[in-house]
């Protein structure tokens, strides 16, 4: 069996996060992402700790590991006439482009989608940025940098996280990168079915804001419909919702409705709050919330989170124990779902990563080789893809255009193989 994109070759044009990710679910997927890198330095996130190190010294870093399996890295100087040719020769025999460069960087290279379009019509060109650009819906914040938590803050998130008295928060560290992955994958998925139809490519302009927003629905529709504006720490209409102590730590609770309020109260053995005015409906149990979590605090003190889950799954009422990374890594459940992917890292060794979370009945199981050394397929993919030769590759390598892996051997035709295919000629 082929995985879904099995015959697809990507160009990933990209670096740190929201790219990465992005590629990284198109190569869990079966594609070819040939992911193109700053000779000498390399993706950014090559150095961000944390580091693994081997007996000789090589130093790895998790985070660039964990958002760059299945890939091929080709070390290519852009800023070099050669280097962009070469770039554009790779279009050309491409189906994706995805590209989170500040807004313009591309475009100032000659190598936006308006000039490779020309290369290639039927590319899909994925444009992942902090506010946007697709002509015709340029806003003023269109060209200026942005980071996950920017994005975070302007779509109201941070807003809504933390407590009244507190300042806004973040939520987890590249929330809006990781999503903004997902839903630009989601995006490049679609053009390519269109195509299928069309025959034509297009632009997939994805903008972490607009991701973020679409994220938070809920703040707009509240605000739609009241005329407020939620606040972080409590809410208005709905009580109780939160994490909740136990004997052993935390446990996840939401009551959305009156009749799951009944169901916990049974489960409680409080059924005369059923109909008390201070806990009869949603508005009343937020404005009494002082009144209810000690209530609920106090049937959960003498309870482990295994046996609370228990009593209200009886009850039809949905909980969960607030996991740690431990609790993650020792749950038989997600073991079960294979969600915690090992891979074997030249450096690194063997470590665990969270796996693309979509289970497919008729394909196999995602691969998992090693994120590549920079440069490691450099030669591979300039031979391979665009038949240059030996003499050729060394000559490129000498003026600076490209680097290639210290490799025992960087000709060897046949290391592409653990990567599930040779090179597409």
């Amino acid at each position: 069996m082929e995985r879904p994109l099995t015959g697809v070759r990507v160009i990933a044009l990209e670096q740190y996060m929201s790219a990465p990710y992005c590629t990284m679910l198109l190569a869990d997927s079966g594609a070819e992402v040939i992911k193109i890198e700053r000779p000498g330095r390399g993706d950014p996130r090559r150095s961000i700790p944390p580091y693994a190190a081997d007996e000789q010294g090589r130093r790895v870093a998790g985070g660039f590991i964990s958002y760059n399996r299945n890939k091929k890295s080709v070390a290519l100087n852009l800023r070099a006439e050669a280097g962009r040719r070469i770039y554009e020769r790779l279009v050309k025999a491409s189906d994706v482009v995805v590209e989170n460069l500040r807004p313009g960087a591309a475009d100032k290279m000659g190598l936006g989608y308006e000039q490779l379009k020309a290369l290639n019509p039927r590319l899909v060109y994925a444009a992942i940025s902090g506010f946007g650009r697709l002509e015709g819906h340029i806003g003023p914040y269109a060209h200026r940098p942005a980071f996950d938590i920017v994005a975070e803050a302007m779509g109201g998130i941070m807003n809504l996280v933390g407590f009244a008295d507190k300042p806004p928060s973040w939520t987890i560290y590249g929330m809006a990168d990781v999503y903004t992955g997902l839903v630009t994958a989601y995006g490049v998925m679609l053009a390519l079915f269109m195509r299928e139809r069309t025959g034509q490519g297009q632009f997939v302009d994805s903008a972490m804001l607009d991701n973020m927003l679409a994220f938070n629905e809920r703040m707009t529709t509240l605000y739609s419909f009241t005329g407020e504006s939620p606040e972080r720490g409590r809410l208005k209409h709905l009580y109780p919702r939160g994490a909740f102590r136990c004997q052993d730590g935390y446990l996840a609770l939401n009551i959305p409705d009156d009749l799951q309020w009944k169901r916990l109260c049974e489960a409680m053995g409080r059924a005369d709050l059923k109909d008390d005015p201070r806990t009869v409906d949603g508005t009343a149990r937020a404005a009494n919330a002082d009144f209810v979590r000690p209530i609920i605090e106090d049937w959960l003190a003498v309870k482990t989170r295994a046996q609370a889950v228990a009593l209200l799954g009886e009850q039809g009422v949905p909980s969960g124990p607030v996991y740690t990374a431990e609790d993650i890594f020792d749950d038989p459940h997600i073991a079960a779902r294979n969600m915690l992917v090992t891979v074997d890292d030249p450096v690194a060794g063997p470590r665990k990563y969270a796996r693309s979370p979509l289970h497919l009945s008729s394909a196999p199981e995602i691969p998992t080789a090693p994120a590549p050394r920079l440069g490691e397929h450099t030669c591979l993919i300039l031979r391979g893809v665009l038949g240059y030769d030996e003499s050729e590759i060394e000559q490129l390598r000498d003026q600076g255009v490209i680097e290639i892996a210290d490799c025992a051997n960087p000709w060897e035709k046949d290391s592409n193989s653990r990567y599930g295919g040779k090179v597409r000629s």
